[in-house]
């Protein structure tokens, strides 16, 4: 599972992700969009225009979304755990 977080500086809701990502043991990498404009056309282009925008691919397939989803995060936690 590769999970990538499209985030900002002083965003309250990336802040809160990356924070349940650590708790739940899963690694990401963090993309910052005020610096990146590649990142930051990405997440335009999947539809989002407010960070974070987080998006794992595993199995090939590609999810994402935008906020700060405990459930989410959560769900996926429980996933990596099964896999390992």
């Amino acid at each position: 599972m590769n999970v990538t977080v499209l985030t900002k500086p002083d965003c309250v809701q990336c802040d809160f992700t990356k924070t349940h990502f650590d708790k739940h043991g899963i690694e990401y990498d963090v993309v910052d969009i005020t610096v990146d404009a590649d990142a930051r056309q990405r997440a335009i282009d999947l539809g989002y225009f407010s960070a974070p925008v987080v998006i794992v691919e595993a199995d090939g397939q590609v999810a994402h979304w935008s906020g700060f989803k405990p459930d989410r995060i959560k769900a996926l936690g429980a996933e990596a755990g099964e896999q390992q």
